[in-house]
């Protein structure tokens, strides 16, 4: 008796262990901006990476910032995954965070990459580092509000199951969709060569801007406890699949330049 009890309730906990942890863009949103960004790297670019990363593509990568959260020493580097900025005020004029944000983050790991005098693997670390943050910036509600954790507060139910508005954006939506990364990255939208410019103009601190005004509407599209399914999907789906590859464009003009 006591063995079938076992046998029953240890594929429940795995369930629910599993169910428990949702990382940033999910797995699935991170491996589009790393795949999409691929495709865009100059000839120059991908040599040296591919040198750096062993033969790693940026989708493999593009996750490892989530796979250490569960390590201790790596606690100090959590800040970076996000940026809050009162609405109302832009981020030159906010006061910052002493533990660090996404913006600073970003630019850190650019500073050791550029560093003649880090080692390979200081530069390996935060290369991955990089992929990952440019992802998460253009996660709206990585650019929220601090009282609400980033919408991480806010329950809402998604076609009957309890979750947070964070994670609906974060991998509700991605995973209802049910497409792979690699069939998401491919039929990303097609755009011209002067779309693609003007998708990458600018710098870190306009894209968090312009997330930024993103993020405001996110928060208009939701109330507390309120249960979304295929409307949900139909109205903002679009958006996240928008800057998925915004994302991933914008991550290969970092790196073009990186390793010019």
């Amino acid at each position: 008796m006591k063995s079938l009890l076992l046998n029953l309730l240890i594929p429940f906990f795995l369930l629910t262990t599993v169910k428990a942890t949702s990382p940033n863009w999910g797995q699935t949103g991170h491996r589009v901006v790393g795949a999409i960004a691929q495709e865009h790297l100059s000839c120059k670019a991908k040599r040296k990476i591919k040198k750096l990363l062993g033969g790693q593509s940026l989708a493999f990568i593009s996750t490892y910032a989530d796979e250490i959260k569960s390590d201790k020493k790596y606690k100090s580097f959590s800040p970076w995954h996000y940026v809050n900025v009162p609405f109302g005020q832009t981020y030159h004029d906010c006061e910052k965070s002493k533990k660090g944000d996404l913006v600073t983050g970003i630019a850190k790991c650019k500073e050791i990459i550029l560093n003649e005098k880090a080692s390979n693997a200081d530069k390996v670390f935060h290369l991955k580092m990089l992929v990952h943050l440019i992802g998460d910036l253009h996660q709206p509600l990585h650019n929220g509000r601090k009282e609400d954790k980033g919408g991480n507060t806010i329950q809402v139910q998604w076609f009957g199951k309890g979750t947070n508005l964070h994670r609906v954006w974060d991998s509700n939506m991605i995973d209802q969709y049910g497409m792979t990364y690699t069939e998401l990255a491919a039929n990303a939208k097609r755009l011209t060569k002067e779309e693609i410019k003007n998708i990458q103009k600018g710098n870190v601190v306009s894209w968090v801007e312009e997330t930024r005004l993103i993020a405001k509407k996110v928060y208009e599209s939701a109330a507390v406890g309120e249960k979304l399914k295929y409307r949900y999907m139909y109205d903002h789906f679009g958006t996240v699949r928008e800057q998925l590859q915004k994302a991933g464009l914008r991550l290969a003009k970092e790196l073009n330049e990186l390793f010019s």
